[in-house]
């Protein structure tokens, strides 16, 4: 073969398949009939489909593809309710074509695959039942989809009209109205405004309060324009120099609500999208930890500090928590939210540099709530050498929560119980929480 043929694109090449498994990404596996692996979108399994290549060449190991025409359907297919989802359209909802039910079940798959491969752990060596839970109220009837987005980033077109980003690519669908959005994001009417000179305008609706928040970010040498929506707001800009967060006008943070405490979140810094994620995640964790009055305990990737707040109500006065988080402004809030517990402390830095250098060799208990990418082995090995008799670990990615579980074997940890929460509808995201415990020597 030549290299002019190795190099030859396959884009726009159709193939009709058969779908198999689903894959994490939000896509399933087919095989063309010379073999070829597609990973294709707006399919699922078991359905028949024409599938039109959008990525890859005549040497790829994959390629990805769209299914532009279903010939035989799951019994699991919904039309999709937002009129831009579908091929070539919007990349932000997955599953839109799903049912509910479907949607968590094929989440579900993608978790028990994950645990399998990466791991080596069946869903009962985790101690999980296979299940995805959907968040209060979002439990609905095919066809209506839960608006739980309360963070909306939308890219700006060169006519200065709002859109979304399509799949894997930094083209923009314009949209009227996101179907995702929570209705403290909607009621800013974001899209029916020109947005000129902006790169992207993110909004922001708390939900521990009314504070609503739009983010700027102006193209290069772009000026603010006067920002007047339909509901009162507050207005950050991203520099362009540092890219930075500065305030333009109104409260430089949003007042957010968790376990009946309320968190400054500064800046436009992180948290949960879904109104009832950090409750949730805050419930899945305690009751994994059991925490006792007087405990030493930790909070790596700590953010504004929810899991070091809830871990220091029940701790009590004797009881101890040390937070480490990387954000700068992050840390600044968590400060401030944590303020009324004298034995709270909260360390700045990344995690495998600060925890070394803080002398504790052990603790009782710990929470890692990690980036997509996961704690990694290092920071790993630390924590379990710190002989913490229970450990909870947040992750939003199922193949970096499989790969550290995988670490923590290594280092004399397993999983105690496993729980994932669909706390990111129509799209493949999925969150779980991992309790784990000491390998016995027994067992």
């Amino acid at each position: 073969m030549t290299e002019q043929n190795e190099k030859q694109s396959l884009v726009g090449e159709e193939y009709e398949v058969e779908v198999g498994p689903v894959a994490h990404g939000g896509h399933c596996i087919a095989r063309t009939s010379d073999g070829r692996v597609l990973f294709v979108r707006h399919t699922l399994p078991g359905e028949k489909v024409i599938a039109r290549v959008t990525e890859g060449e005549a040497d790829s190991r994959f390629l990805r593809a769209d299914a532009i025409t279903v010939v035989e359907a799951s019994k699991d297919r919904v039309e999709a309710p937002c009129p831009y989802a579908g091929p070539g359209k919007c990349g932000g909802c997955d599953w839109q074509h799903a049912k509910p039910g479907a949607q968590r079940r094929l989440k579900g798959e993608v978790v028990a695959e994950q645990l399998l491969r990466l791991a080596g752990l069946t869903p009962e060596e985790a101690g999980w039942d296979g299940t995805v839970m959907p968040a209060e109220g979002d439990k609905l009837p095919a066809g209506q989809v839960p608006q739980w987005r309360t963070r909306v980033q939308y890219a700006i077109d060169e006519t200065g009209r709002a859109g979304l980003r399509k799949h894997r690519s930094h083209d923009i669908e314009p949209v009227d109205h996101c179907m995702i959005a929570a209705p403290g994001v909607s009621e800013l009417g974001i899209e029916k405004q020109d947005w000129p000179q902006m790169a992207t305008v993110e909004a922001i609706a708390a939900t521990g309060s009314q504070d609503r928040q739009v983010v700027l970010t102006p193209r290069p040498g772009g000026r603010l324009p006067l920002v007047e929506l339909d509901k009162p707001v507050s207005v950050l800009r991203v520099e362009e120099k540092d890219g930075g967060v500065h305030r333009v006008h109104g409260r430089p943070f949003v007042r957010e609500r968790a376990d009946g405490r309320t968190y400054r979140v500064g800046m436009g810094g992180f948290w949960q999208v879904h109104p009832q994620a950090a409750d949730t995640l805050i419930k899945a964790v305690m009751q994994g930890l059991m925490p006792r009055k007087g405990e030493m305990a930790l909070d790596l990737y700590c953010g504004v500090g929810i899991f070091a707040g809830a871990l220091a109500e029940r701790l009590g006065e004797t009881g101890a928590v040390l937070g480490i988080e990387s954000t700068k402004r992050a840390v600044e809030d968590a400060r401030h939210n944590l303020a009324d517990f004298p034995r709270v402390r909260i360390e700045q830095g990344k995690v495998e540099s600060v925890l070394p250098k803080t002398g504790i060799t052990e603790c009782d208990l710990v929470v890692l709530d990690p980036p997509r990418a996961g704690a990694g082995k290092q920071t790993v090995r630390h924590v379990a050498g710190l002989n913490a008799r229970r450990i909870a670990y947040v992750a939003c990615d199922p193949a970096a929560l499989a790969r550290d579980l995988a670490y923590f074997k290594e280092a004399g940890y397993k999983p105690r119980t496993l729980r994932a929460f669909d706390l990111f509808p129509m799209t493949h995201h999925v969150e779980c929480v991992a309790i784990l415990e000491p390998i016995r020597e027994d067992a």
